[in-house]
């Protein structure tokens, strides 16, 4: 049994196809065939159940593939470590984001990072919330930037900043010629959000919660851009985080957007990694550096 077998493994446990998962390896598909096959002959189980259309691991092969996980990433800590006591600043980072915050953030913070740390590479992943940990927890993130709370004793979290935020209404709304909101303006209101499985929609839905508003029935917007278009629409009213409004993103004239007074409405953003990880003073670096970037963008 070599590391190299168990990358194999695990890249057919990722990608359930020999074909896909030997050109995420970068070898051909009967060579990683082959290797799977001695690999199960020197355990002497069956790790692969093959069937005419897919891939699909058997028991034991799916609790292998999991352990191999964890193995190749104590080796990939160990190479880190050696890799960052020559350099700390060097090297590949794979930063996970979610959507309804990278296409908004990165702009304002890329260039700076890459003045600050330019023999880093980063390597963006871009997915929900849930799908990011599940990645960081394996070992196949090496941070991530995420909204709070998270509730996991094995990761660590460093906060960024809090973003306010803003009501998105169409001009014709009734609420569109205040200067400023209170919570309390939001009751019986209904607001259009996203599907299931986007951090925001949680956050709305506890906006909601707090000023008496509910949610729009009959639609679930997929992305961030579908729900501003739909208010630009006139199909409704919702909430957008303050760096969605900011340029060099482009604002529709036929969208108010109106602060909240007071204590506004906000989400919390936080860098977060596995507290096992060598990469950790690294990463409060890399999380004070984040501060930095951002501190003039938010109130």
């Amino acid at each position: 049994m070599n590391l190299r077998d168990l990358r194999y493994l695990v890249a057919l446990a990722e990608h359930k196809h020999f074909g896909r998962a030997a050109d995420a390896s970068f070898v051909s598909q009967p060579t990683l065939s082959t290797q799977i096959k001695k690999l199960e002959d020197e355990l002497d189980v069956s790790l692969v159940e093959r069937t005419p259309r897919k891939i699909l691991l058997t028991e034991v092969g799916r609790e292998i593939a999991a352990r191999a996980r964890h193995v190749l990433d104590e080796v990939d800590q160990i190479k880190a470590i050696a890799r960052r006591t020559k350099d700390p600043e060097s090297g590949t980072l794979r930063l996970g984001i979610f959507p309804t915050l990278g296409p908004y953030l990165l702009p304002h913070v890329i260039a700076g990072l890459r003045r600050r740390f330019p023999r880093l590479e980063l390597l963006l992943i871009e997915e929900k919330t849930e799908t990011l940990l599940q990645r960081l927890r394996e070992g196949r993130l090496d941070t991530a930037v995420l909204a709070l709370p998270l509730h996991d004793d094995q990761l660590h979290a460093e906060v960024l900043f809090d973003e306010p935020f803003l009501l998105a209404v169409p001009q014709q709304h009734r609420l569109a010629k205040r200067k400023s909101l209170s919570m309390d303006d939001l009751e019986s209101e209904s607001l259009l959000l996203l599907e299931d499985g986007h951090c925001l929609r949680d956050q709305a839905l506890d906006v909601c919660q707090l000023a008496g508003a509910n949610e729009r029935d009959g639609f679930r917007a997929t992305s961030l851009e579908t729900l501003r278009q739909m208010v630009a629409a006139n199909v409704g009213i919702t909430l957008l985080p303050q760096l969605a409004v900011l340029p060099p993103v482009v604002q529709s004239e036929a969208i108010q957007l109106l602060p909240f007074r007071g204590q506004a409405p906000s989400r919390r953003i936080a860098l977060i990694w596995r507290k096992s990880s060598a990469m950790k003073a690294f990463l409060a670096t890399l999380a004070e550096e984040l501060k930095l970037l951002t501190r003039h963008l938010l109130p």
